[in-house]
């Protein structure tokens, strides 16, 4: 447990100080390593790791594709033609190799890299979707993540008697996924009260929030989060593993922290970019 809770004040030490620092380089870099990481993890533990070219065009992808992003100059265009570059050379390369490389592997290559790496540059994005609450953005997607297992862990700790998904994680229960959903609700909208405030107190910036628009995309995104960690579980004891990785002592690798997050983030990118002015409404002088 101290190791675990050790390894959590090192990750949130280093997560704020990314978040300080989300005006230079340093961040899309951080994005790629992250993105980078989890391809490795996934395909490590799928069996991929043995087809070494292939592999390596994977990680390619994973950092390139959010460090493109970060530069606005280059355009969407650009960024496709980028990707698709890639996935064109994992062909060729399957072409060359037909007789060693299963299309079945070079399936599942193609489709984790190109699905986690743009789930993950969905932080980039979402960072640039606005100047006044693009970091916003990006801490509430995380939190849309992570704040349902917490709050779904401690309710189920507390009062779980029905199990939610015995076959894939037994220690799930029916109350405590309730319970996570009724947390998230609630911390986002203490969330966007203390957000306001901090916006109006230290930046000189005041507008309205919509609570009940705020509380209702959350629940949705804590059971889009939920379907994300379930879905992750089941892949762990489809190839017989407790973790993905040892990266992060007590808690296993970057995807057993980031595996709603694969999920989370797309939504919350969309809906933010579609409705983000409709939940932080600036005020109309």
């Amino acid at each position: 447990m101290k190791q675990r809770l050790l390894t959590a004040l090192v990750g949130i030490s280093v997560g704020i100080a990314v978040l300080c620092l989300n005006k230079t380089i340093i961040f899309p870099i951080f994005v790629a390593l992250i993105a980078a990481a989890s391809v490795y993890e996934i395909l490590n533990v799928c069996g991929c790791k043995k087809y070494p070219v292939h592999f390596g065009m994977c990680l390619l992808f994973a950092v390139i594709i959010p460090m493109l992003t970060w530069f606005p100059q280059i355009g969407m265009i650009w960024r496709i033609f980028a990707a698709s570059l890639i996935v064109f050379f994992m062909f060729a390369g399957y072409v060359a190799d037909h007789k060693k490389l299963p299309f079945d592997k070079l399936s599942v290559m193609i489709t984790v890299t190109c699905l986690i790496t743009l789930s993950v540059t969905c932080i980039v994005s979402l960072k640039n979707i606005s100047d006044v609450h693009g970091i916003c953005y990006v801490i509430m997607a995380l939190m849309a993540a992570w704040i349902p297992d917490a709050g779904a862990y401690f309710v189920g700790t507390a009062c779980g008697k029905h199990k939610l998904c015995p076959d894939i994680s037994p220690k799930k229960t029916i109350e405590g996924a309730v319970g996570g959903l009724i947390v998230t609700a609630i911390v986002f909208v203490l969330f966007g009260m203390g957000y306001k405030y901090f916006m109006h107190t230290f930046r000189g910036i005041d507008f309205d929030v919509n609570y009940f628009a705020l509380a209702v995309i959350m629940l949705i995104a804590a059971f889009i989060s939920m379907i994300g960690d379930l879905s992750a579980s089941l892949l762990k004891r489809e190839y017989n593993i407790k973790d993905y990785g040892k990266l992060l002592p007590g808690h296993g690798g970057v995807v057993d922290r980031f595996d709603s997050v694969y999920f989370v983030l797309p939504y919350i990118m969309l809906v933010f970019n579609a409705f983000g002015e409709k939940i932080f409404v600036f005020s109309v002088s």
